[in-house]
């Protein structure tokens, strides 16, 4: 590829360009007002759910959608997944109303071809061919399978909700990005046990209540682990990612290269193939998969899809509770807290506890513990927030089928515990 292939999309890339960029757009501060989610939905056959989908006939269907007037941004994961990206909104409830009223529109289209949205974390009966092919989905594949088999699986076979909030004051306190950054992390390992729905992959239980959250872990750890938490948020995700290595570089015409072990800092200090630019580095952002990736807001990327057409409210409505409630935030913060704490005395304590919460969900008596006080902070926070009776009962009605029992929706699907079906 020529080296000035990319010259009309700005100069190269210097280091300190680079860090300076990553400081200043990665942590937007100010009070936390807006909120928005990101739900990603396998697609199945209306009335034969474990019957795969032609590629052709979802192709078809998601023609017709594209059509639509939607407030949410539409788009399409490789493996036919279809995810819809709400705009920031002033309000949860704002968030819920326009959300919701996409998904309306958008229910009723698929059933049209026969279709429906199912909200699982991980399909449980099939492995899709990849449809959408384009270079950089070529290039992530090719990137990924130098791993290893789990690459693809994320791909093509599974599915979330990602929540996104504001990263927060500049100053310290509940609300400031620093504390609301920790408490993310803190609080993740507590969402993906509450929230673990996947159970199931190639028509067989996996031993692990979020399947889904075991496929990250078998990914490139570099790509899929936060930075040091303990240190100044800014300067610990720019070294981050500079310091991970580049998935692909982009090209004007043909497959986009794939280099082995280059590192973004690397890249812009051998300027080879050619030099990076701007939009290099915002590319290479997106390749990054840690479970709270910093866009400026805050994006918590570890919880499984959920069950029901409303299913996805529920962990929306707790986490902007738990994190844009002053009193419930700090709180949470401290009830967070004294969980990592107690799993300090653990080998690797970060990594295991977030394996317990994929492999045991709140069966696990320290996350059980910890989510039921949480799941209460934040029942008493969104009357406070502006969240509806409805919303309300719904976070209270979830409280009382899984956390207080110390369950999680992948327990309705049959997740063995010590040799046993728990099938209901």
């Amino acid at each position: 590829m020529p080296p000035d292939s990319f010259t009309d999309e700005g100069p190269a890339l210097g280091e300190d360009d680079a860090e300076d960029l990553l400081r200043g757009i990665c942590f937007k501060t100010g009070p936390p007002r807006t909120v928005g989610v990101e739900l990603e939905w396998l697609v199945h056959d209306l009335h034969s759910p474990e019957r795969s989908v032609p590629a052709r006939r979802l192709e078809e269907a998601f023609d017709g959608l594209r059509t639509l007037h939607l407030q949410s941004a539409l788009t399409f994961e490789p493996g036919g997944q279809l995810e819809l990206s709400s705009p920031p909104a002033a309000s949860l409830m704002e968030c819920i109303t326009s959300t919701a009223a996409d998904l309306d529109a958008v229910r009723p289209a698929l059933r049209t071809s026969g279709l429906a949205l199912a909200g699982l974390g991980q399909d449980p009966w099939h492995s899709p061919q990849r449809m959408l092919r384009e270079p950089r989905y070529d290039a992530m594949e090719t990137y990924l399978d130098r791993i290893g088999p789990a690459g693809r699986a994320m791909m093509r076979s599974t599915a979330s909700i990602q929540v996104c909030l504001d990263a927060g004051h500049e100053e310290p306190g509940p609300l400031g990005y620093g504390r609301r950054w920790q408490l993310a992390h803190l609080l993740g390992a507590v969402l993906v046990a509450a929230f673990a729905n996947s159970p199931m992959r190639e028509n067989r239980l996996t031993g692990w209540r979020s399947t889904r959250q075991a496929l990250w872990t078998q990914l490139d750890p570099a790509r899929t682990t936060a930075p040091p938490v303990r240190r100044e948020p800014r300067g610990a995700w720019a070294a981050h990612a500079l310091d991970t290595p580049v998935m692909c570089i982009r090209a004007a015409d043909g497959p986009w290269a794939v280099p082995e072990r280059l590192t973004f800092r690397d890249w812009i200090r051998s300027g080879l193939p050619r030099p990076p630019v701007r939009a290099d580095l915002d590319y290479h952002l997106t390749t990054l998969f840690p479970p709270i990736r910093p866009r400026g807001h805050l994006e918590l990327r570890m919880i499984d899809a959920q069950p029901g057409e409303d299913g996805w409210m529920v962990p929306l409505a707790v986490t902007t509770a738990l994190f844009d409630d002053p009193e419930a935030s700090e709180t949470a913060y401290r009830t967070v807290k004294s969980l990592a704490e107690t799993a300090g005395s653990r080998p690797a304590p970060r990594n295991l506890l977030w394996l317990n919460a994929a492999r045991h969900g709140l069966a696990d008596p320290e996350l059980h513990t910890v989510a039921a006080a949480c799941f209460a902070v934040a029942l008493e926070a969104l009357p406070r927030i502006g969240a509806t009776p409805a919303v309300q009962e719904a976070v209270a009605a979830f409280n009382d089928r899984y956390v207080l029992p110390g369950r999680c929706p992948a327990d309705d699907l049959g997740t063995p515990v010590n040799g046993k079906d728990l099938r209901t």
